[in-house]
């Protein structure tokens, strides 16, 4: 039953996700707002590792959550509901486009899923700097992550300063979560 009911709830993020892997990130939220599969915790570290691996994010996340709720079963029933409606679109839209490539309703279509995309991205990014940046305390000050905002911080600064591939980046960020017991 578990599989099933994770199938159904990947084919759903699968559907309204648009945007890519990030965009997946508010609907894991809800996941974990819903069922005991995974907390805010576990997303923040998921989308960590997620991105820092080789393929799709939201696979990856998806493949994570499964592996917790089902093992092995859970990841292939888990990432076949993430990218099921996916190919589906994808090969009714390769069949059709070429009717349908100057109408007009399908441009406006289109034109109104970039916005929405831009949308779920930032909630996921935002969602992820708060996450990362803020815990709940009696006190105001203890709230705040100092460490993890000033190597946000360093690290933002040199990406805009510096402009090197992002892998050393990644490194970078890996290296000191360790060093600091992030």
């Amino acid at each position: 039953m578990i599989l099933l009911l994770l199938f159904a709830e990947f084919v759903k993020i699968g559907v309204f996700s648009v945007g890519g892997g990030l965009a997946t990130l508010p609907f894991l939220y809800q996941l974990a707002d819903t069922y005991e599969w995974i907390s805010y915790e576990m997303i923040g570290n998921m989308q960590a590792v997620a991105q820092s691996l080789p393929g799709a994010i939201g696979v990856n996340m998806a493949a994570y959550t499964g592996f917790l709720c089902a093992g092995i079963p859970g990841v292939v029933v888990a990432v076949l509901g993430l990218v099921s409606p996916s190919i589906i679109v994808i090969i009714i839209i390769a069949r059709m486009f070429q009717a349908f490539k100057e109408n007009q309703v399908v441009k406006a279509v289109f034109s109104g899923l970039r916005p929405a995309a831009g949308g779920l991205l930032c909630a996921a990014g935002f969602g992820a700097l708060q996450r990362s940046l803020y815990q709940a305390a009696p006190v105001w000050y203890e709230s705040i992550q100092w460490q993890e905002g000033l190597l946000f911080l360093v690290l933002f600064l040199l990406i805009f300063k510096f402009k090197k591939h992002p892998i050393i980046y990644i490194a970078l960020a890996g290296a000191a979560g360790v060093v600091l017991g992030l």
